[in-house]
Formats: structure tokens, sequence, C-alpha cells
């Protein structure tokens, strides 16, 4: 089957026992009977052979492992490294959404809390006309007697922010008024014209003097009252004369 030209002695019943020792072998591992191979030439060659080691096969399994588990590390190292650029990407954008929800938030809140500031102050802080009645005719010298409170939940306030406007016709075709402040109100039980203004508080009902020379009562004739508050709410009413007004008459 095999020549040799070593001048060693044959052995063809060694070479064939190994032989089929090796291709048996050869259906596992190829390797294996390379080695075999080798171990049967080093017989026909040296009587005492060394068995052939399968140490530089397990060398090769070896470093072969190494490197796909070094390979495998870096595949999952490029991974770890992808999901987390993708996790602090996240976070920086959550980041800016927070800031700017809250930006807003705070935003709407300061708007809602001015206009609440506003709306109460104009709200609250008003005049509720009880009555008005006619005080004095004389020509040029009118005056309207009227008694009011604040509203509830108003500030208390001076007199001098209190400013009233009367409006009506002047019998040409335009437009004329009276106008002043409440700086001459009273406690209900005074005459409405003292000379020294008062803190008004809500809870208690107050009287003045308005003085209408320009727009004093007319028969058959409605006039506008308009009392506002300075930095408050403003409140409108009509005064209604009758055909023949007169001293005593109520026109609110």
């Amino acid at each position: 089957m095999y020549s040799f030209n070593h001048g060693c002695r044959p052995a063809l019943p060694l070479i064939r026992y190994h032989s089929l020792v090796g291709l048996r072998l050869m259906k596992w591992l190829s390797f294996e009977f390379h080695f075999v191979l080798t171990w049967v030439m080093e017989v026909l060659c040296d009587p005492y052979p060394i068995p052939p080691s399968d140490e530089g096969g397990r060398v090769k399994k070896v470093k072969k492992m190494k490197t796909e588990k070094e390979t495998k590390q870096d595949e999952l190292a490029a991974i770890g490294i992808g999901a987390m650029i993708v996790f602090i990407a996240l976070i920086l954008v959550a980041a800016v959404a927070a800031a700017v929800i809250i930006q807003t938030a705070e935003k709407l809140q300061q708007n809602a809390q001015a206009s609440g500031d506003d709306t109460q102050e104009q709200m609250s802080t008003k005049v509720i006309l009880l009555s008005t009645v006619i005080d004095d005719m004389t020509g040029g010298a009118e005056e309207l007697f009227s008694t009011f409170e604040l509203a509830p939940g108003s500030e208390p306030i001076l007199g001098t922010d209190l400013a009233f406007t009367v409006i009506c016709d002047d019998g040409a075709g335009s437009a004329a008024f009276d106008d002043g402040d409440f700086s001459g109100a009273t406690a209900h039980d005074g005459n409405g014209e003292t000379v020294a203004g008062i803190t008004l508080n809500p809870g208690t009902t107050y009287v003045v003097v308005i003085d209408v020379p320009t727009c004093g009562p007319t028969a058959n004739t409605d006039h506008i009252l308009v009392i506002s508050v300075i930095g408050g709410g403003s409140t409108y009413e009509e005064l209604q004369y009758g055909s023949a007004p007169a001293v005593g008459d109520v026109v609110v």
C-alpha cells in the first residue's frame, strides 16, 4: 500500500493496522488521521516511537474559541454603546420637553394669576347704588341725593377714589355731562356733604350729594349715571324722570 525509501524495515501489518485506525478516525476528525499516519511513519523509522499528541489541535481549538468569544464580546459591546447613546438622547429630549412644559405652565399660571387679580379687583371693588332721589331743583344748583354701599369683597377706599359722571342731552343734539367724586360722602345718617373725605368700607351704607347743574332733572327724560372706582369696577344706572319731576322723587 505504501512504499518508503528511508532505509527502514517495512512493517506491513502495523501500517495496515494504523491506516485502518486513521481512516476510521478521519470520519470524525480529519486532523487525527494526519497524526496517526505521521506516527506510522515514525514507527517504521524509529523503534521507540512517541504516540502522537493532540495538543496542537487543542491549542487551535482554544485559539478559535477565544477568537469567537472576543468577536461575540465585541458585538455585544457595540450593541451596548448604541443603546447607551439612544438612552442619553432620550434623556436629553425628555429634559428639553420638561423644561418647555414647565416654562409654559409657569407663564400660563402667571397670566391666570394676573387676570384673576384684575377680575377680582374690577368685580369686587365697585359701588352698589341703593337709591337716588331728587334733592334740589333750584335752577343751576340741582342736586341728587344717592344712597350706596361697596360691593361685598371690596377693599376699603377713599371717597376721592369714587368718580361719577352724569350724561344728558343738552337740547341741541349734543351730549352734556356733570362729573365729580364722592369726597363728601358720609355715613347713612349724615348729610352727604362732609368737607374731609372718609374711608369707605364694605358692609356700611353711605350717602352722598351729587351736583348736576348741567344735567338737572328734566321732565320725560332719562339721564345716565356712571360711578367708577379708580382701579376697580364701574356701576351704570339710568336716572328716569317723570312728566313732572319734583324734590323727593326717586329716580333710581
